[in-house]
């Protein structure tokens, strides 16, 4: 009963709202990301907290003080940080002599640390640095990832899983030529992971299809994997769980060929085929059963005139 009278409820409409954003839903919202700055964070990480905010927003929130944390040592100040913000992914950057210009990435799985990846910055190209044109802010960017080492290593994998989540932003019905405006390019080669950003310039063809240019935007990033925090493969299963009311119904009698050409199988009775209607024509006209016995006998329906 004492946990029961805990429980507060909303007294204004503002923290009711507030109160029901925050509840499950079937549909996930966008997934937004908190971008924390240790205490010891030198200028270079700075900078590059900044620019992948500049990316991310609106879905990012940015803590411009440090914070003295360890996330590989202690997690409940980035639990609580997530749960506060409501955000499910984190950017956390630090320097130190053992570990310098470091980034950890990572999300949440109800609020708590799902998996997380170290990584150390050897090389920064700025956004400010290249004097290019800039995309627009919220641009949905196109994710390319080269290398096989994405698909063969598991660490790596789950660090292409990690960059999908961070960077892919709001799920759309529906993509225009024109708003194919930004590509995020992640190469994984001799043990480093090199991070490019390009803006899309479509250029005259003499045609239809328009000629695509690659023109360099920034940041630009060269990273190096160190320590990894990975979730057990039966917490990872059940993050990735869905609600039955997502889940396709099966439908009975239905199949599907190679090509995707639907074919549905009805179950019939036996038909009675002569009851069956047909067009009414004159030489298809049934006669009464009474005239088909007397033709048959060689009685004439007809009587004969009196003279």
């Amino acid at each position: 009963m004492e946990a029961l009278d805990r429980v507060v409820k909303p007294k204004t409409k503002r923290a009711k709202r507030f109160l029901e954003k925050r509840e499950p839903k079937l549909t996930e919202n966008t997934k937004n990301a908190i971008l924390i700055k240790g205490g010891n964070a030198n200028l270079t990480v700075t900078e590059v907290l900044k620019d992948i905010y500049a990316l991310k927003k609106p879905f990012a929130v940015l803590y411009k003080k440090k914070n003295i944390t360890r996330p590989f040592e202690d997690q409940m100040s980035l639990e609580f940080f997530s749960k506060k913000s409501d955000c499910s992914l984190f950017l956390f950057g630090s320097h130190n002599k053992k570990r310098p210009n470091n980034l950890i990435i990572g999300r949440m799985f109800d609020y708590h640390v799902l998996d997380m990846i170290e990584l150390g910055i050897e090389k920064f190209v700025s956004l400010k640095d290249i004097k290019n044109s800039k995309c627009p802010e919220g641009t949905k960017p196109m994710l390319i990832f080269a290398g096989d080492t994405f698909d063969l290593n598991e660490e790596y994998r789950r660090l292409k899983s990690l960059l999908i989540d961070f960077f892919r932003g709001p799920t759309v019905p529906s993509v225009r030529l024109a708003g194919l405006e930004y590509v995020l390019h992640f190469t994984a080669m001799d043990g480093k992971i090199y991070m490019r950003s390009y803006k899309v310039l479509l250029k005259k063809s003499g045609c239809k299809i328009p000629r695509i240019e690659l023109e360099d935007m920034g940041p630009s990033l060269d990273l190096v994997m160190r320590r990894t925090h990975l979730a057990s493969e039966d917490l990872y299963k059940l993050s990735l769980k869905q609600p039955k009311a997502l889940k396709p119904k099966k439908k009975k009698n239905i199949s599907h060929d190679i090509f995707g050409t639907s074919y549905g199988r009805i179950h019939m009775q036996k038909q009675d085929l002569s009851k069956l209607q047909t067009r009414k024509m004159k030489g298809l006209k049934r006669k009464p059963i009474a005239k088909m016995t007397e033709e048959g006998e060689g009685i004439s329906p007809k009587k004969s005139k009196s003279v």
